[in-house]
């Protein structure tokens, strides 16, 4: 079907959603070109796209089609009734795509539990397992620019599907026909069926109590907790909350949040790009931390699924640490002060990952392995040998600036990752020392590393 067949298709179909209607009569030849000339496809990573109008673009009818394969999916699985949780980030219409997931599942007879306010990837994550249902879905765009979104879909053990799942998803998805006309109900049929479940507080807490078996030296923390200043920011997005109060349960009382990022923008009118790799993402957690004295800088990235972290150098400056740095110094933290490191211990990185991680490893007398790009790997393998018993998991992470640290959540988890480097500055600061005088220390002992 050419582009000219599809427009014609959404122009002429009278139920068509009246906000789009207005965006796709005020679209010239060439956006019009470029919006219709393909289906936007679903991928191993989900389906992304740009906001409006078209079948290449991300709107009610093209998340619907994703929905539809989602739920012929879990109907071959054979556990519709375990139900599918989703959550959303702080992005245009991620709630309504939300909805929109709930109103095609509901027509197939499967519950959703939906969020009554955005939530990051991590406690997604962690909601599938917590609440048991078939799958997870998480629909943000992550860092990327304010008119993309992204709809993410997670396997039962909430990690995100890995290639077998994801080809029987796409399988799936590629099957539907006809964006405009898939079935829905409505709002008020999924409640009278009971099909729409809205979720609250209670993962919350749920989350927040798995979240203390982050923190490994109490003594410490009672010590030296109120000795260290943290600045943070979510950078608009979701982890204002579980940053802040898992922290605040951690015993760190100094942070100080960066009040124009809290909030909750779409179009991340402070930055150039919601991005913590990007070091212009820390500009206003830098004038914050020097007007307060901050020894340590946090941003997360909309989602809370990646962090960044900086902290003062050897003139001063604060710094950004790079995702390998980070991830090694993290995991030099747990093996030293692990009561017993396990035998069997196992560190999980990608094969981009700096070898500095497998060095720490090594020194420790743990084993790494390596998997292809991508965090789903990672959680695929502990969901492995969880099941075989054959490793045990210590750390997982990836350059790119994802961390996982205890395994209750099957994704990267910048939540997780606070807590545990903000206990590790506050260890080395205790000691006299910076996070950069710490990493000079691990090279000393393990050899120098590129990034």
């Amino acid at each position: 079907m050419s582009w000219q067949e599809r427009y014609k298709k959404w122009r002429e179909f009278k139920q068509l959603d009246e906000s789009l209607k207005i965006k796709l009569f005020q679209m010239n030849e060439s956006e019009l070109e470029d919006a219709f000339h393909q289906t936007l496809e679903f991928g191993t990573g989900g389906m992304r796209g740009e906001l409006g109008p078209g079948t290449n673009r991300m709107n009610i009818y093209t998340v619907r089609k994703a929905a539809k394969g989602l739920a012929l999916y879990i109907e071959e699985q054979g556990n519709a009734e375990r139900g599918v949780v989703v959550a959303y980030d702080s992005r245009y219409q991620s709630k309504e795509f939300a909805l929109e997931t709930a109103k095609v599942l509901g027509v197939h007879g499967i519950p959703t539990y939906v969020f009554t306010s955005l939530r990051p990837t991590p406690e997604l994550s962690f909601a599938v397992r917590q609440l048991e249902t078939a799958a997870g879905v998480m629909i943000t765009a992550s860092h990327n620019p304010p008119e993309y979104n992204v709809y993410k879909v997670y396997n039962e053990v909430g990690g995100q599907l890995p290639p077998k799942q994801a080809d029987q998803m796409i399988e799936k998805v590629n099957c539907v026909e006809e964006e405009l006309k898939i079935d829905v109900l409505s709002e008020e049929e999924l409640n009278q069926k009971g099909l729409l479940k809205w979720v609250d507080c209670e993962v919350d807490e749920a989350y927040l109590t798995a979240l203390k078996s982050v923190t490994m030296n109490h003594d410490l923390l009672k010590r030296h907790a109120d000795d260290l200043s943290i600045v943070f920011t979510p950078l608009h997005g979701t982890a204002n909350m579980p940053v802040t109060e898992g922290l605040k349960q951690a015993g760190f009382n100094q942070v100080h949040a960066v009040s124009e990022q809290v909030v909750e923008d779409p179009e991340f009118s402070t930055v150039s790009s919601p991005n913590p790799e990007e070091h212009q993402a820390f500009e206003y957690a830098i004038h914050k931390g020097r007007d307060v004295g901050a020894d340590l800088l946090v941003a997360t990235d909309p989602d809370a699924d990646r962090l960044g972290v900086a902290a003062l150098n050897r003139e001063d400056q604060y710094q950004v640490l790079t995702g390998n740095q980070l991830g090694a110094l993290l995991l030099d933290y747990i093996l030293a002060n692990k009561a017993e490191v396990p035998e069997n211990g196992l560190m999980i990185k990608t094969i981009v990952t700096s070898q500095l991680g497998q060095a720490v490893a090594e020194h420790h007398g743990i084993s790494t392995l390596d998997t292809l790009t991508g965090f789903k790997f990672i959680a695929e393998k502990i969901e492995e040998f969880n099941q075989s018993g054959e490793y045990e998991f210590v750390f997982g992470y990836e350059e790119s600036y994802g961390y996982l640290v205890k395994d209750f959540a099957r994704d990267k988890d910048a939540v997780q990752a606070t807590v545990l480097a903000s206990e590790m500055a506050a260890y080395w600061k205790s000691q006299g020392k910076t996070l950069f005088d710490a990493l000079d220390s691990l090279y000393e002992r393990l050899g120098y590393y590129i990034a």
